[in-house]
């Protein structure tokens, strides 16, 4: 791709850093940027460099916040006891689309996958025991991906969790096997949650 300007080909090599984002979209992204108001152009930029230097995560679910405490954990109409642990910020958005969940979150982080270098250390794992201790929490439902990589994260957490008095459920699968929970329509995952089920006969029947 020629360019008869750098600072667009440097632009254009920016935006295309982006997930998903090839050099012809990034192009089309710029050129669109260029027609635009200088004004709507500097507010664009300096929500983007705002957003980096400013975003929190929150202390207690790991959550994307603008504060110490995300506003899900903050809001104490939720079910404070009933604890739903995700991979990824991207699974809580996805799960509060639905509006079917009225409880809190803990954000993993990823999942575990020796393959990828990537362990129960890596996790958000001890501060989700933690909570454990100090949260009165009663049943955690774990919504993971369901493949390997999140059976396996399924186990090793439910281990941890044996010798606390504590329900553990998964959703349903109307998620199917192998498939990226950010990717289920709103009622697949919405059924999921609703029809969770405890989590010794997931992992029991998984294995057969």
């Amino acid at each position: 791709m020629i360019f008869s300007s750098s600072l667009l080909e440097n632009a254009v090599a920016q935006f295309a850093k982006l997930p998903g984002i090839g050099k012809k979209t990034a192009l089309r992204l710029v050129l669109h940027l260029i027609k635009q108001d200088s004004s709507d152009v500097t507010q664009f930029s300096e929500a983007i460099s705002r957003m980096r230097e400013e975003i929190k995560f929150c202390s207690r679910c790991h959550n994307i916040s603008d504060t110490q405490l995300c506003n899900i954990c903050s809001n104490r109409s939720r079910k404070q006891e009933l604890l739903c642990v995700v991979e990824n910020i991207r699974d809580v958005i996805a799960i509060e689309s639905t509006q079917q969940f009225n409880g809190v979150y803990h954000v993993l982080g990823g999942i575990i996958s020796p393959l990828d270098g990537v362990g129960p250390e890596q996790l958000n794992i001890d501060s989700l025991v933690a909570r454990m201790d100090n949260e009165g929490i009663t049943e955690i439902i774990f919504a993971l991906n369901a493949n390997i990589q999140g059976d396996t994260t399924i186990y090793y957490i439910s281990k941890r969790l044996k010798d606390f008095p504590v329900k553990i459920t998964t959703i349903a699968r109307g998620i199917a096997f192998g498939g990226e929970l950010e990717y289920a329509d709103e009622m697949t995952l919405a059924r999921s949650i609703s029809n969770r089920i405890p989590v010794e006969n997931y992992i029991v029947s998984g294995n057969k």
